[in-house]
Order: structure tokens, then C-alpha cells, then sequence
């Protein structure tokens, strides 16, 4: 398929890896890269050493483009310097407001993009001089800022930008929702919990088995799993957590059920709270379920391991197959 975001990277599929924390790394990365989309990598918590040879390992594996991610709820300029020394050609910007990195991006040799959660910050971003802007739906797996569905927001984003490609994300499982994304006027899909069950993914084998067994109905929207990032709101799966703080009134941060609990620890042995935004990735002890297990809505769509290729090749396979019958 070719949109004005194929065009722009030079890339056969327009399809974008969700950098989700925890669950991307460099493998996945240039899996999605080499498949013909775009993936794109979390180093918002990396040392910019780590940074550096993330990066350098993706060039290693792939020589086709790929994003680093960065949220914008801590300060990242020693992060993005480092990112634009190691010669990443994209750099995705999240939460708040990022606007004021698009030109340090640019001047740097990479292209900036953004996600935007209402029509106003698309604007914004654009002005700005963001080269894509991503318009992120309540939908949405993991943290997730704005409250507007993926359906609503996308052509208004769209109508919003003067032309920048839009990359439409929240609860885009399988190419039915790529083709609606392009209908809807979008250049692109950001896939995220689909890309949870790809092979390559490093996450716990009882998180992956829980994104499979999940309906649609399954997720929880709210600012519960908190300790690391407070009120930030998010989407995962529910489980015992959700379901105990429910029973005992959805009582605030300090009066919760099992506050001091550990369920898990990770490989080096660091205790992982009950209620800590943290992903549970390969190599965690214990009990994964009552941690935050981000999902999106999409999630009753994901029902089997893929590697990454092949994800990438049903997803626009499919929407080549939609939009021809539509047309």
C-alpha cells in the first residue's frame, strides 16, 4: 500500500511498530523495519550509553528506518542528544507537550513525530514542524493521554495538520482497522498489543497467554498501576488488582489493597509493587498477573504467537483486501 508516509521513508508497508516499555527491543524493532514498516524502540529510561548501543544494535540488524520513542513527562534532551549522535532517523515524541524538541530533532539530521491526543495539539505539532503526527485514541494500550476515541480523533487531526501524514493509533488489531485508519484519512497504523503476541516481543510468557485469552471487554482505563508514574492514565488488562481495589471502594493511592505487596521480582532480583507501571517483561519471577499487563481494546483480536513478519504481512494483506472490496 502506498500512502504519503510510504512515500516520506521510503517503506513498503505503513504499518508502525508502538514502541511499548518493557515489550520492544531491538529484535522486534528491526523485525517490523525489515518487514517493510517502521519500528519504533522505548528508551525513555535508558542511560544514554544504553541508549547509543540500542541503537547501534538495531543498525546491526536492519538498514531500514526505525524510531526511538521518548516521553516528554521527564526532561530527555540528554536522551535525545545521544539519539541524534548515534544517528537515529526517527525520534517519536510523547506526553505533554513536545513541540519545543521538534526543532532540536530536525536540526539534528531526524525526523520528528508526535502524538497528539485532540485536533488543537495536531495543529500545534504541525505548526511546530513535526514531520508525522500520530493521533492517539482512548482505545489505546498502556498510557494513554487523551480521552477521545480513535474513530473521532483521527479525521479531525487529519483535517487539523495541513497535510503532515497522520498515523492513526488505539485499538488497531488487524488490517480491518488499518484499512478504517486509512479511510478515516490517516497515512498509517500504530500497532501495539498485537505486536504484544509477536514472537520477538520480551515479555512474560503468562502476560503474553493473558493477551491471548482476553475479549475486548477485558481492559481497565484509569490511573491505577501508579508507582513510577503518577496520574498518568493508562490502559491493561484487568486482573486481581483492578478487582480488589473495586471491591474496597476504589479507594486513593495510600488506603489501596496489598499496597506493600511484591508479587514479582525482576531477573536481578528488584521487587516489583502491586501497583507499579511496569511492564511484565522475560525474565520476571513470581506472580506477573496482578501487575500492570497493558492492553488496548483491540486485544479480542490478538489470538496467536506470529513472529513480527508475518504480523506485519497479514495486517496489510488484509487491509489491501478490505479496501479493494470497498472500493
Amino acid at each position: 500500500m502506498r500512502t504519503s508516509l510510504t512515500d516520506l521513508l521510503g517503506i513498503e508497508v505503513p504499518i508502525v511498530l508502538a514502541p511499548m516499555g518493557g515489550a520492544v527491543g531491538p529484535e522486534l524493532t528491526a523485525a517490523v523495519s525489515n518487514a517493510g514498516g517502521v519500528g519504533v524502540i522505548p528508551l525513555s529510561w535508558s542511560t544514554p550509553d544504553e541508549l547509543s548501543a540500542r541503537i547501534g544494535e538495531i543498525k546491526s540488524l536492519t538498514d531500514k528506518p526505525f524510531g526511538v520513542n521518548l516521553i516528554r513527562e521527564w526532561d530527555q534532551r540528554e536522551r535525545l542528544a545521544a539519539a541524534l549522535d548515534a544517528g537515529a532517523p526517527i525520534v517519536s515524541l510523547f506526553w505533554g507537550e513536545s513541540t519545543d524538541l521538534v526543532g532540536e530533532v530536525k536540526a539534528g539530521g531526524a525526523q520528528a513525530w508526535v502524538s497528539v491526543s485532540s485536533a488543537d495539539e495536531g495543529a500545534r505539532a504541525a505548526a511546530a514542524g513535526a514531520d508525522v503526527v500520530v493521533a492517539q485514541g482512548w482505545e489505546a494500550g498502556g498510557h494513554v493521554r487523551g480521552t477521545v476515541s480513535t474513530l473521532a480523533l483521527v479525521p479531525r487531526v487529519v483535517d487539523a495538520v495541513d497535510g503532515v501524514p497522520v498515523v492513526a493509533a488505539g485499538a488497531i488489531a488487524d488490517g480491518r482497522g488499518v484499512a478504517a485508519a486509512l479511510v478515516l484519512g490517516a497515512a498509517g497504523a500504530w500497532v501495539g498489543t498485537r505486536f504484544l503476541a509477536a514472537a520477538e516481543a520480551t515479555i512474560h510468557d503468562d502476560y503474553r497467554r493473558r493477551i491471548l485469552q482476553a475479549a475486548e471487554t477485558d481492559t481497565y482505563y484509569g490511573t491505577l498501576f501508579d508507582r513510577g508514574w503518577a496520574d498518568a492514565p493508562h490502559r491493561a488488562l484487568r486482573n486481581s488488582t483492578v478487582e480488589a481495589w473495586e471491591a474496597a471502594g476504589s479507594p486513593p493511592s495510600g488506603s489501596r489493597p496489598g499496597e506493600e505487596d511484591t508479587p514479582a521480582s525482576r531477573p536481578d532480583g528488584t521487587p516489583v509493587g502491586r501497583y507499579a507501571s511496569a511492564t511484565p517483561s522475560a525474565g520476571m519471577t513470581g506472580d506477573t498477573e496482578p501487575l500492570s499487563n497493558w492492553a488496548g481494546q483491540g486485544v479480542g483480536l490478538v489470538t496467536r504467537v506470529q513472529p513480527a513478519a508475518e504480523i506485519v504481512r497479514e495486517l496489510n494483506d488484509e487491509a489491501e483486501r478490505v479496501l479493494a472490496e470497498c472500493a
